[in-house]
């Protein structure tokens, strides 16, 4: 698909459509005020005349799944609003706060939907679809955030009322949305394709490092029974020991105050920590604090069963959640967070902790010493690490390259939808 200039057409005259948002029109189009083609639709559910509850989710109206509803009072569906087909539906709460979210959506089912929403229904002068797609380009624009004073963080129907609207003939109304549907739906398409290729690259990528991590590098070594089920074959040379004798937390007393705060990412790691700044760290309260150095292997206790062991870069200090295991001679400590990470040792460590629930599922060092692992000899632990490493690198280009083509789809479509509602551009 062709991101470069819209090669559309343009309209033989435009005028000044008098709204500074808008700018020029196509001199056939008017400027009515919302409350010539549009009302508020505020009939409620009285007598539970439908029970199919809708909702308002990444700028699609959808239908909530049983399972959603759970603690929902029946009969508090009686308050929701009747919603039918072609009704547009707007999010008016939380405007200084929440400036990403999109925050309207047409409906393609009846049913019912809370009352915190605007719930729009057009009149027979206006094609319903041609203004969703206009919600979506003052919501894109941000023309939304506009309205009301300065200070409120919530709009109603009254500020639609008196809003000025660009008001083509039905036709073209209808022309415009017909061609941005089957825009939109090549877009959506295209994007939905590099978001499956992203995971089915992430999926790779996992597949690879586990077989580097657990069978080695060299395809030709021979293999042995590991003598453990869940382990399987390993490389004939290699050894399988219980962690104590890979790691051990042996315990640091902290002396420095500047010690630097560090916490745990799921996504990044060890890193350093502005949130625990703020906790107090007078020599009483450090007591509970541990010193972690370059090179120590760091679980969050409550996630050991999501595979979060990081090796740390940084000397530092970590709460008591955390278990900071330093690790013996010929251990690299980059190896285990990668082997930690697979599937099968999650697997592992998830029976390993204690607790009822996983919420509260606790990895205690006595579990996590329990546990055995593949041990390869220092020099293919080293090799694997770089392998592993140049994998993960390579693999992030290609995601980041889908990744911004996906952002360039995304502002495609946004700029396709305002140029066609706002007759920037002649599409039929």
């Amino acid at each position: 698909m062709d991101l470069g200039k819209m090669n559309h057409k343009k309209y033989q005259a435009y005028k000044d459509s008098g709204v500074d948002w808008l700018g020029e029109i196509p001199k056939n189009w008017e400027v009515l005020p919302g409350l010539s083609f549009l009302f508020e639709n505020k009939e409620k559910n009285k007598g539970m005349k439908r029970d199919t509850v809708l909702s308002l989710s990444y700028g699609k109206i959808r239908v909530k799944a049983e399972e959603e509803l759970t603690g929902l009072v029946p009969e508090s569906f009686e308050t929701y609003q009747l919603v039918n087909k072609g009704d547009i539906i707007f999010r008016p709460t939380d405007l200084q706060n929440d400036k990403v979210s999109l925050r309207s959506g047409i409906a393609n089912d009846e049913g019912i939907i809370t009352s915190a929403y605007l719930n729009l229904r057009l009149k027979p002068k206006a094609d319903t679809n041609f203004y969703s797609y206009l919600f979506r380009a003052i919501d894109n624009n941000k023309v939304i955030y506009g309205l009301g004073s300065g200070l409120r963080q919530n709009i109603d129907y009254r500020d639609f009322r008196r809003f000025a609207f660009p008001f083509p003939p039905k036709k073209e109304q209808t022309a415009i949305a017909n061609f941005l549907d089957e825009k939109i739906t090549k877009i959506d398409k295209a994007i939905a394709q590099k978001e499956k290729l992203i995971e089915l690259l992430k999926e790779r990528k996992q597949i690879i490092i586990q077989k580097a991590v657990t069978k080695g590098l060299d395809r030709s070594m021979k293999l042995k029974d590991s003598g453990v089920d869940w382990i399987g074959e390993i490389p004939e040379h290699w050894k399988v020991l219980y962690n104590r004798r890979l790691f051990r937390e042996k315990g640091r007393p902290i002396t420095n105050p500047d010690e630097l705060p560090l916490s745990l990412s799921q996504i990044d790691g060890v890193i350093p920590s502005e949130s625990m700044k703020e906790r107090s760290l007078s020599p009483a309260h450090r007591k509970n604090f541990k010193l972690c150095y370059p090179g120590d292997l760091i679980v969050n206790r409550f996630k050991g069963h999501l595979g979060v062991f990081f090796e740390s870069n940084y000397r530092g200090i970590v709460t008591f959640h955390y278990g900071v295991f330093e690790p013996e001679k010929d251990i690299n400590t980059k190896y285990y967070e990668l082997l930690y990470h697979t599937e099968i040792y999650k697997t592992v460590y998830a029976g390993a902790s204690n607790g009822m629930t996983i919420g509260l599922q606790n990895l205690s060092n006595q579990n996590f010493y329990d546990v055995k692992s593949i041990v390869p000899p220092k020099k293919e632990q080293d090799e694997i690490v770089s392998f592993c490493t140049n994998v993960e690198s390579e693999t992030q280009k290609v995601i980041n390259s889908q990744h911004a083509q996906i952002e360039k789809l995304k502002e495609y479509k946004a700029t396709l939808i305002d140029s066609a509602v706002t007759g920037k551009i002649k599409v039929c």
